[in-house]
């Protein structure tokens, strides 16, 4: 990266970390519903395959949960109160169930990546991460990639359970922001 003088403008409108972040997790969330959606019935997110180490009911909620804990609680101050261990034991959970937990997941991601200032970014996330301080940025990138490998684990574990080999078109480019043009 180049150091910019003082009084330089950029030539273009460059996207905020937060922002870049934000459109990603939000293409792989709607995903993640229409994942849930390809399932034929309630009992599809809960069927068990050999070799697959989590059922793909049980990765919605817990990527639900734990965008809800990280960005909502934590960034946001919202009162949503996490229960990991039930992410990973609960089963049976209806599929418009599922899907509100990531409408509601979605929403707080929206809302909170849609408010962070640079100020935020370059502070240090407000609570230790597995006894570490880390910066928000850094956490910022590592929640996106989590999501993005529960992602991929729930796309094969509803083409396991289904037999469909058929994608979702689980992350199209074309919602990615075109890059602006300087103008002339």
């Amino acid at each position: 990266m180049h150091a910019r003088g003082a009084d330089a403008t950029p030539a273009v409108d460059t996207p905020t970390l937060a922002g870049t972040v934000r459109t990603v997790m939000l293409r792989e969330l709607r995903a993640a519903r229409r994942m849930v959606e390809a399932y034929p019935d309630d009992a599809g997110p809960w069927t068990e395959r050999p070799g697959l180490p989590n059922v793909g009911g049980t990765l919605v909620l817990h990527i639900a949960g734990n965008l809800q804990y990280f960005f909502g609680t934590v960034l946001g101050g919202t009162s949503y109160r996490r229960d990991r261990d039930a992410e990973f034991a609960r089963r049976g959970v209806p599929r418009a169930e599922l899907l509100a937990e990531l409408d509601a997941a979605i929403a707080v991601v929206d809302r909170v990546l849609a408010t962070l200032t640079p100020a935020v970014l370059d502070a240090d996330y407000p609570v230790p991460i597995l006894g570490r301080v880390v910066h928000t940025r850094d956490y910022l990138v590592h929640l996106a990639m989590h999501l993005a490998y529960h992602l991929g684990q729930l796309d094969y574990h509803r083409r396991a359970v289904t037999g469909d080999k058929r994608g979702v078109d689980a992350l199209p480019l074309d919602e990615l922001p075109a890059p602006e043009t300087p103008a002339r």
